[in-house]
């Protein structure tokens, strides 16, 4: 009886605790016809991601510029999204390939990108060679492709083709930028480049731009590619007397050693270039106190939130200073997602055309816009000046060169598809 009487006094107490578990749960159910929240849900609700083709030299003679490029778009979409990498509902999924700079490769990824992965509109490239070998590959699969930062003018010029924008500055725009700060009435100009495309490419447009200001180009030379002494052609240079040299040069085998070493400047010569990227700078200490123009460097463009957060970002991760390329990157990511953003995510290459053109878009060197002729990007360039640094000959500014006064003239073929 006894052992009858617990066990019945044992199923009541059971019964209880079912009873208040019950109403505890009653309490905590949803009061209202809302739906709980489903922290998941977000993610169903997205559609189907932008696949974008990014094209640049991960490797070969120009990984370093490849490699800033790759970071400063990244850093850019992450910094245009708010980190969500997401435009208009889409998602944003790049692919990237290894053109290893050379335009076979570039010619071979840039299809593979376009016929197997089906991206919908591609992004690069570091090689002007490059991209002569990509652009009929977009205009083949109609497709838009933004160039940053390969900068030669036939891209946007002799060789364009509707699909072709650019967001980075070309050689022409150099040459206008050095004509701006050292072309004047009577100045006398000599001119020091590699007998290359590249070199060329550099002194072709500033000759006209320069007599444009009522300057003398005196003398021109162009040393081989590969020369290591520069002797004979710093020396005609010094004879013909000339008010300033403007050098164009890249890689190793630079000319900055002997021109100090036969005091060309002590001759009364200004030297004059385009301050490059930090690594080069490491190369010029010979000639601080030179005045020239640079495309970016972290310090020189007046303060604004896009590059005072590229400054902190890449320093938090890097551990050093974004150079020239990535913020050419950051800028190739600005554009494009500011043109995904006015199309809804629409890819469609017609309507990213007609977004595009005369599109502005913010940089960290400013705000930028796509030329309607040729697509090529307007930007501000700067005037400086070199101070020696610990590290490398630090750019100064002295005045910012508006973007109005650094348009070159359209030279896209009249009978150009538009």
């Amino acid at each position: 009886m006894r052992s009858y009487y617990f066990k019945f006094v044992l199923l009541v107490v059971l019964m209880l605790a079912l009873l208040v578990v019950g109403c505890a749960e009653e309490e905590v159910a949803p009061v209202d016809d809302e739906e709980p929240i489903d922290e998941e849900a977000p993610d169903e609700e997205l559609g189907e991601p932008i696949k974008i083709g990014a094209l640049t030299s991960l490797s070969g003679v120009l990984e370093d510029y490849g490699n800033q490029f790759q970071k400063g778009f990244e850093l850019g979409l992450e910094y245009m999204t708010d980190g969500t990498y997401v435009v208009a509902g889409r998602p944003l999924e790049v692919i990237w390939e290894d053109t290893t700079t050379v335009p076979d490769v570039a010619r071979e990824r840039a299809t593979k990108l376009l016929d197997q992965d089906e991206v919908e509109v591609m992004v690069g490239v570091t090689s002007s060679a490059d991209a002569l070998a990509i652009s009929p590959i977009a205009e083949e699969f109609e497709t838009v492709i933004i160039y940053e930062p390969a900068a030669a003018d036939v891209i946007t010029g002799e060789f364009w083709n509707r699909y072709i924008f650019r967001t980075g500055r070309n050689t022409a725009q150099d040459a206008i930028a050095m004509a701006e700060v050292i072309a004047s009435e009577g100045t006398r100009i000599a001119t020091l480049a590699p007998d290359t495309a590249f070199g060329r490419a550099g002194v072709d447009p500033f000759v006209p731009e320069a007599e444009a200001r009522g300057a003398e180009i005196v003398i021109q030379e162009f040393p081989p590619a590969d020369a290591t002494d520069f002797t004979s052609y710093i020396l005609r240079i010094m004879e013909a007397d000339p008010d300033y040299l403007f050098v164009v040069w890249a890689g190793a085998n630079n000319p900055w050693g002997q021109l100090a070493e036969l005091d060309v400047q002590g001759a009364g010569i200004t030297i004059s270039t385009g301050a490059p990227e930090i690594a080069a700078l490491r190369m010029m200490h010979d000639v601080v106190g030179m005045h020239g123009f640079t495309v970016y460097y972290h310090t020189v463009p007046p303060s604004n939130p896009m590059n005072d957060w590229l400054i902190e970002e890449h320093f938090a991760r890097y551990d050093s200073p974004p150079d020239i390329f990535t913020s050419g990157g950051m800028a190739c990511a600005a554009a494009l997602v500011t043109a995904l953003e006015k199309t809804g995510g629409d890819t469609d290459s017609e309507v990213l055309i007609e977004t595009l053109r005369g599109m502005e878009f913010d940089s960290p060197t400013g705000m930028r816009w796509f030329r309607e002729e040729d697509h090529q990007a307007m930007q501000p360039l700067f005037e400086i000046f070199l101070e020696e640094g610990d590290d490398h000959p630090v750019p100064v500014l002295e005045s910012v060169i508006p973007a109005e006064d650094l348009m070159p003239p359209v030279t896209v073929p009249e009978d150009a598809p538009r």
